[in-house]
């Protein structure tokens, strides 16, 4: 098998499209004229959506994400997206190909290791409870935990879909969370950092990690809030967390996806409870928007964002200019701060 030269990022309406791609995503349709596959091609520079059309579509009966193929076809563009309508496909078994990973696995741009190493940190600094403390500090290190926080998405799709991808929203959730708790001092912030840390760990059960990212069995039966109750429950008694606290941080939990309709088993009921679904949906928001633009360039619109139901602009943005340092005051201005005002 030649070396792979052609990448995603490199396919444009018009160019041809062949080389060895991983499947995302494998579904099989039905139209008047007979069955056809919508395919995600991918590898670490994106994903592309593919179309095999009938007749040719009956020739291929069993096709699942994580597999590799060998694809040939033409790029067109459907909906303002480049699309690969494939003459021919071919599945490659682990005989006729030993990938190299790194070309098909996206990755945090931060090596996931790093961001482990700054989110136990941050629990370090940031947590004064003991119990808390020796809570999320088994979370991190557990060895079958920190395993999947390593290799797992933030999600199949929307936003962080990649390796480490859990590890960066999470880090960002609990970096979120704590600067919303410097402007409320009333919120319990040992409490909501615990729950902004544990909020999505059951995507690491939920998700394959590796090439292919889909959902599990227990993902598809269960969810990742469910899950994730279920594998820090043992965790909060063998800690010593005081049952009122660890029934507010359950809720958190159950409540962090904020509505019925968006698969909350409840709804936020408290402050620290808002906060986190806040900080959740602001993060995941963030990251598909910034995704969204292929260059830093101002004024591109982007094409139709399904996931977010409208279109985007990348507006022109106000230069950073290097702050000046303010003069030190002196001495005697600085003594005369200290007087207390006339009335």
């Amino acid at each position: 098998m030649p070396e792979k030269k052609t990448f995603v990022k490199d396919l444009a309406a018009g160019q041809t499209a062949t080389d060895v791609f991983c499947l995302g995503a494998a579904r099989l349709g039905q139209a008047k004229n007979g069955p056809f596959w919508t395919l995600v091609l991918e590898d670490v520079t994106g994903q592309i959506e593919a179309k095999i059309w009938s007749p040719a579509a009956q020739a291929y009966a069993d096709l699942a994400p994580g597999q590799f193929v060998w694809v040939e076809g033409q790029v067109g563009a459907y909906r303002d997206r480049p699309q690969v309508n494939i003459d021919r496909l071919q599945v490659l078994s682990p005989e006729d190909f030993a990938p190299d990973l790194a070309q098909f696995v996206p990755s945090s741009e931060e090596p996931p290791e790093g961001l482990l190493e700054k989110l136990t940190e941050l629990c370090r600094a940031e947590i004064s409870h003991a119990p808390w403390r020796r809570f999320t500090a088994r979370v991190l290190s557990q060895a079958d935990f920190r395993d999947r926080w390593l290799e797992a998405p933030g999600a199949k799709s929307v936003h962080h879909s990649y390796r480490g991808g859990l590890l960066e929203h999470t880090l960002a959730v609990s970096r979120l969370v704590l600067s919303i708790c410097d402007r409320y001092p009333v919120l319990d912030r040992d409490t909501l950092l615990a729950a902004a840390v544990c909020h999505d760990l059951g995507k690491a059960w939920e998700l394959t990690s590796g090439p292919g990212r889909d959902y599990t069995d227990v993902g598809r039966l269960l969810g990742h809030i469910v899950i994730g109750l279920e594998l820090v429950e043992p965790l909060l008694k063998k800690c010593g967390i005081e049952p009122e606290l660890a029934l507010h941080f359950k809720h958190i939990l159950l409540a962090h996806h904020g509505e019925y309709e968006y698969g909350s088993p409840r709804r936020p009921k408290t402050a620290e409870a808002f906060v986190l679904h806040f900080a959740d949906n602001i993060d995941a928001k963030m990251n598909q928007i910034f995704g969204t633009f292929d260059t830093e360039e101002p004024g591109q619109w982007s094409p139709y964002v399904r996931t977010l139901e409208r279109y985007l602009y990348n507006p022109a943005r106000t230069p950073r200019a290097v702050a000046e340092k303010a003069p030190k005051p002196r001495e005697k201005d600085a003594h005369q701060c200290l007087l207390p005002l006339k009335a």
